[in-house]
């Protein structure tokens, strides 16, 4: 991490000469500008840039689309204020001379701009300290590497690529060592840019890689987490290579981002914590993910894509089921005991956004706190074959939740429920009318 001085120093030795001034959007995809180091430090540092407020209103492809209250043709397609947050300024190792820093987004008048997933997450951590406590989070983003680079895949309409591996390389040495060089390459960058990286593992699907970071505060793994997965792309990009984090790629696993949590006091004693597991608080916190895990489900599968790995067996989970140690539950309690002890929800697949995913999980958290919901027991076996609730099975399903959840509203506001809402509408419109591959195959010749 840099400090503002070390970059004015960099900066007049001619060692940094671009600045990324980057903010999510609802996709969880770094957006923003490339600004010159002296105009920053002149001139963005004390009075921050501005970019247009329908990067909170397009689709996947940037297309402006209605029904965004904040951002439309009537209202001008105005700007929003890109307020630099110093202490997310870092080098970015795989471009030379450059550093980045992230940005919040506010209004002119200087009020937050309600709907930006940050926003969004600093709202239910500002929820979590007027309590005392600190959330520490950690995500796992599982990718597929293909040995085609990004403008082949275009041109080839991503059929017929190669993986990077031929077979299951799941824990297999010999089978990461195949692309180590490009793993290596990542972590490294991941390092140089501030990540603290703790592992790498090859997975089941082919060419299926997962890299591992330190957890943080739930800010802060955030931020790593969209800065990772935008430089991962960008450094296999340069190696001639591409990686997808959508969460089912083809027929086989898809690619997950569990995303663990545990809670913490001003004093740093576990919240979640007690002497033979969860505590009161802790049993609390997981009832409430489970009650409210199908209404919040479009924050942790946003995407018509996502609902696509739900798949019994595949590691990705189905029913809404807590156990100890047990990944055949949405929910999995791990770490045994004290400060490691935490919950693991294993529904998000690699396409979250991670800022909306987190706000989820501590709302309904503090949901089951605050109502003092009663955690039923843990279950044991294959939760697969059981006759618990299921996760949503489509983006429909899951949008039809959203808009009717009180947990949802309580915690977010009705402008932020009818901003999402409207994402996977317009989601769905797309779908709906798009003429795919299967249709084709199956109905061009033989109805």
């Amino acid at each position: 991490m840099l400090s503002v001085e070390q970059l004015r120093g960099d900066v007049d030795a001619g060692r940094v000469d671009t600045v990324l001034l980057a903010v999510t959007d609802m996709q969880g995809r770094l957006q923003g500008k490339r600004l010159s180091a002296r105009y920053f430090l002149e001139e963005v540092l004390n009075h921050a840039a501005e970019g247009c407020n329908y990067l909170l209103a397009v689709d996947v492809d940037m297309n402006t689309v209605d029904g965004y209250a904040m951002s439309s043709w009537e209202r001008g397609y105005g700007d929003f204020v890109m307020k630099p947050d110093l202490s997310t300024l870092r080098r970015v190792p795989w471009h030379e001379g450059t550093v980045m820093l992230l940005a919040d987004l506010v209004w002119e008048d200087g009020s937050d701009v309600v709907p930006s997933p940050r926003q969004i997450l600093r709202r239910q951590v500002a929820r979590l300290a007027e309590r005392g406590w600190t959330a520490y989070v950690g995500t796992e983003l599982e990718f597929c590497v293909y040995n085609n680079d990004y403008e082949d895949a275009w041109r080839r309409g991503y059929r017929d690529l190669t993986p990077a591996n031929l077979y299951n390389v799941d824990y297999s040495l010999l089978g990461t060592a195949r692309i180590e060089p490009l793993l290596r390459k990542i972590r490294l960058g991941m390092e140089g840019a501030g990540l603290y990286v703790e592992s790498a593992k090859g997975e089941c699907n082919l060419g299926q890689h997962e890299i591992a970071f330190r957890y943080a505060d739930a800010l802060t793994t955030c931020d790593n987490h969209v800065i990772y997965k935008n430089g991962a792309k960008e450094i296999a990009a340069q190696e001639g290579r591409s990686i997808t984090f959508m969460a089912k790629p083809n027929q086989r696993e898809g690619n997950s981002c569990h995303i663990h949590i545990s809670l913490r006091d001003e004093s740093g004693e576990p919240v979640m914590a007690g002497p033979h597991g969860l505590s009161e608080t802790g049993r609390r916190f997981v009832a409430g993910q489970l009650a409210a895990m199908r209404e919040l489900t479009l924050l942790y599968a946003p995407n018509v894509n996502s609902y696509k790995r739900y798949v019994a067996g595949s590691f990705a989970p189905t029913a809404v089921k807590w156990g100890v140690d047990n990944r055949t539950c949405s929910l999995r309690l791990v770490g045994g005991h004290g400060s490691s002890l935490r919950v693991e929800n294993r529904v998000p697949g690699g396409d979250v956004n991670p800022y909306l995913a987190v706000a989820g999980m501590i709302a309904a958290g503090l949901r089951g706190i605050d109502e003092e919901m009663t955690l039923e027991d843990a279950f044991t076996g294959n939760a697969y074959d059981s006759d618990a609730e299921r996760v949503p099975s489509t983006l429909r399903d899951a949008l039809a939740l959203w808009e009717g959840s009180r947990t949802a509203e309580d915690a977010f506001g009705k402008d932020v429920v009818e901003h999402y809402a409207n994402n996977a509408k317009v989601e769905l419109a797309a779908f709906d009318a798009a003429v795919t591959d299967w249709e084709l195959y199956r109905g061009f010749e033989r109805l």
